[in-house]
């Protein structure tokens, strides 16, 4: 049969009109709207209304699993904050019973050794007792380990960095195979706010030389040498004014939440807003995004909000 171009044209018009032609010969000539592809996990979950065991259990599950952050042999380092000589009803030291909870996690997930630190600010015996917090890693098979050990910490440069070019790093923190940063969220006078980047502080030996240096610098550059694997930012009971230290309980507020992220930027930034701080005016955060630590964009994030309010 003899098909004039006229015809032909015709013919493919029809088979158009008629849904006849290959569904890829039928896309647009110009390009289609590009699908963006879902990540596989949440950058940050955010979960609130539980204690805070529960709460941890919920949003690291929403995250994953921690089989995604730990994998059989390995060591663990649970890095909460333990500085002060406080009780848990005080708001200023991490909840033991997330510090707990998560060294019981490790060990589930296959870790060979879970080790608990901090260089506290008050007496270390005081600090670990009152906090409950050695007991908590303790019952859960957990090693307290001293921050208070000079002998216990080597020097690290860190790459990168315009001021904070090195420092005497505990060496948990630079030897174990998989850290987990467990701040408690609270204020804090020169920091403006306490959390996941801020809680470095109580791995290096001399502290004073990030106040008497650019305490925001400092902040911002130290991850250059080590991120935290996974941060759990304790925002059960915040201290929302008068920290690190707290006044008195009308300081306290009882937010019920917990904040779980790979990204201690992006946990930064949301816990600013659960302290009710606009994170711009936390300038480390700034900073610390500028040298690709993290993002600040949550507005782009991949937020998982989980609510176990029954």
């Amino acid at each position: 049969m003899d098909i004039t171009r006229k015809g032909l044209l015709k013919l493919g018009l029809s088979a158009v009109a008629g849904g006849l032609l290959p569904p890829l010969l039928r896309r647009p000539l110009l390009g289609r709207e590009k699908e963006t592809p879902r990540p596989a996990f949440p950058d940050l979950v955010a979960v609130r209304d539980d204690s805070p065991a529960r709460m941890f259990d919920a949003g690291i599950r929403a995250l994953g699993g921690l089989e995604r952050f730990v994998k059989k042999g390995q060591s663990v380092l649970v890095k909460p904050n333990i500085g002060w000589d406080k009780t848990p009803s005080e708001g200023a030291t991490t909840n033991p019973d997330l510090v707990g909870r998560i060294v019981a996690a490790a060990y589930e997930a296959g870790a060979r050794k879970v080790y608990c630190f901090d260089h506290t600010c008050n007496r270390e015996e005081d600090c670990y007792l009152r906090s409950g917090i050695a007991a908590a890693v303790k019952k859960n098979g957990g090693e307290m380990r001293s921050g208070a050990d000079r002998k216990s910490y080597r020097q690290a440069a860190i790459p990168g960095a315009q001021v904070l070019k090195g420092a005497l790093v505990h060496t948990l923190f630079l030897d174990c195979d998989v850290v987990i940063n467990a701040p408690v969220l609270k204020s804090h006078g020169g920091g403006r706010m306490t959390a996941a980047l801020k809680n470095h502080m109580g791995v290096v030996w001399d502290r004073r030389y990030w106040h008497g240096n650019g305490l925001h610098r400092c902040i911002a550059e130290f991850p250059l040498l080590r991120k935290p694997d996974l941060n759990v930012v304790d925002a059960f009971l915040v201290m929302m004014e008068n920290g690190p230290y707290g006044g008195t309980t009308d300081d306290l507020d009882m937010k019920k939440m917990q904040l779980l992220s790979a990204d201690p930027v992006l946990a930064d930034t949301a816990a600013a807003k659960v302290l009710g701080r606009a994170p711009e005016s936390i300038p480390y955060l700034k900073l610390a995004a500028e040298l690709g630590l993290g993002s600040m964009d949550i507005d782009r994030a991949a937020v998982k909000r989980v609510s176990l309010k029954v």
